[in-house]
């Protein structure tokens, strides 16, 4: 018997045979520890969110300039953020847990690790990034040590927010902590550790230590940790690459998030960088912004210079090579958010009247205000500062105001103030740097303001593009896992997973009026830092 409809059905044979043998989606999970929240995505090997999930948490600062965390509110959230994500994709067409391929987290710059006894168990919180009471540690560095020769080994500085430092408080305030630590962990290498049971640092987290870290050659610095007096048995002895392999997931949390046992847990890197690589800096003279609680530009170079101002560490992607430098606020979206929640009650029940974002409104109001502020200026200084200014004692101001001025005044003068933080660390890049691209990317929760996007803009001259995805640093971190994993290629990861958008142009007018009030913001500083010490002494 002859077949009628022989083609048709050699097809379905064709479509059965083509699906029978196509092989399974692969996935893998980004996690992202930030200094306010953990956000975890889980993505196709594509690059295609398929669930997403965060949790939020405060910061500890029980003295003025303190600011510490303790690992269990980050461990806590990422289970939580995993789970849920894992959860969710369940409901979607064709998921199957089991292909889930790899897992790696990225986290916020953890200052001095957290200290954990023989056991493992934490003794002290953190002394996270933002934590600038080793002032007397600094001194003593700088009065006692051969500082040229720790520039020219570790390619970074001396300050209160290096972890070094932190560590030395830790010893000479808290030598009960100090006797009892066996290491000083990254935060994300205490949650692989966690979840694997296997111990390693990744190259950027070791890199931005600071002190105990040689940047040429990828390794700890047994130099300066004997000037230091810093034990080198304080540091895990296995460094690795990004994306490379800590361990294997528990049985314990594999049940728990409803993954197989086993899946690789990728070392991960600091947020700023993975963020970084999120936004497609893979090569030299990229340059992104990374703006949320705190502001991070940087670029990729293949050699370091302390002199500068700026922080070195390893990038995550091709690290052996390519350094990410970089300079930053401790306060930039912690400004706004602290300007908001002091004074701006009156705009936070209009907003919920209207179910709208408090921002929105103050974005609309302060968009109505002229470039400039009417002679409002705004240091954003708020838990001292970092590059190039590096001065703990260095304190928030508002200069020029009058009876004339509003909150949108005041409003507007925290974004440009922000924004002159970033075109001062910009400018001091810029002298170590080969070349920078003509656009400037910016990832964070800023860039979901038209308006500060075009201040940025319109302050240092670039073209301000952002991702359109808006996931960042934990995509960041997907991508290393992916590539780990074998999913991806090295011309995968160049090419990245995210669209940028241009979001601003500068104007020509509006940059000539700004480059001239930068001058007197650059000038703001060193006329009232005599002022500020006094201030905090008294």
């Amino acid at each position: 018997m002859i077949c009628r409809h022989r083609s048709s059905c050699c097809a379905s044979r064709l479509l059965i045979t083509h699906q029978e043998t196509e092989p399974a989606m692969k996935y893998v999970i980004g996690v992202d520890i930030g200094t306010q929240s953990s956000k975890a995505l889980l993505v196709d090997a594509n690059g295609r969110i398929v669930a997403q999930h965060s949790r939020s948490y405060q910061v500890d600062t029980p003295r003025p300039l303190w600011a510490e965390q303790w690992p269990q509110v980050w461990f806590d959230a990422v289970r939580a953020c995993i789970g849920e994500c894992v959860r969710q994709a369940q409901a979607a067409p064709g998921f199957d847990p089991a292909q889930v391929a790899a897992i790696c987290i990225s986290s916020l710059y953890g200052g001095s690790g957290i200290p954990v006894d023989a056991e493992m168990q934490p003794l002290h919180p953190c002394l996270i990034w933002m934590d600038r009471r080793a002032n007397d540690e600094v001194a003593w560095i700088r009065k006692t040590l051969d500082v040229d020769r720790l520039r020219t080994l570790t390619g970074n500085g001396i300050d209160s927010y290096y972890g070094y430092t932190k560590m030395l408080w830790i010893k000479n305030q808290r030598p009960e902590i100090w006797e009892k630590t066996r290491y000083f962990l990254p935060p994300n290498s205490y949650i692989n550790y966690l979840l694997t049971g296997e111990l390693a640092v990744d190259h950027s987290s070791a890199g931005n230590i600071g002190g105990v870290y040689d940047i040429v050659g990828r390794n700890w610095c047994p130099e300066t940790m004997a000037m230091l007096g810093i034990p080198l048995q304080m540091m895990p002895s296995r460094l690795l690459q990004s994306s490379d392999a800590v361990g294997g997931l528990l049985p314990q949390w594999a049940q728990e998030f409803g993954l197989p046992a086993g899946i690789p847990l990728m070392a991960g890197g600091v947020d700023a960088a993975v963020a970084t690589l999120a936004a497609g800096a893979v090569k030299e003279g990229n340059h992104v912004a990374m703006i949320g609680t705190s502001m991070c530009w940087g670029y990729l170079n293949q050699n370091t210079d302390a002199s500068h101002g700026l922080i070195s560490m390893p990038h995550v992607f091709n690290g052996l090579q390519d350094n990410y430098i970089f300079g930053g606020a401790i306060t930039a979206g912690a400004s706004v958010s602290w300007f908001r929640e002091q004074f701006c009650q009156a705009e936070i029940a209009e907003a919920k009247q209207q179910q709208v974002d408090p921002h929105h409104l103050l974005e609309v109001r302060a968009a109505a205000i002229a470039p400039g502020c009417d002679g409002v200026l705004f240091l954003p200084y708020l838990m001292g500062e970092r590059s190039p200014v590096w001065d703990a004692g260095a304190s928030g101001a508002f200069v020029g105001l009058s009876l004339y001025h509003s909150r949108a005044h005041m409003y507007r003068a925290v974004l440009e103030g922000v924004s002159f933080a970033l075109k001062h660390n910009m400018d001091a890049g810029a002298k170590g740097a080969l070349f920078l691209d003509e656009r400037l990317v910016v990832v964070g929760g800023a860039s979901h303001s038209d308006l500060w996007m075009q201040i940025i803009a319109d302050i240092t001259g670039y073209a301000v593009y952002t991702i359109k995805e808006n996931v960042e640093a934990a995509l960041g971190a997907a991508l290393l896992a992916a590539y780990g994993a074998g999913l991806v290629s090295r011309e995968d990861v160049k090419q990245g997973w995210v669209s940028l958008e241009q979001r601003a142009s500068p104007d020509a007018a509006r940059h000539r009026m700004y480059a001239a009030r930068f001058e007197v913001y650059r000038e703001l500083y060193p006329a009232l830092k005599p002022i500020m010490h006094k201030l905090q002494t008294a």
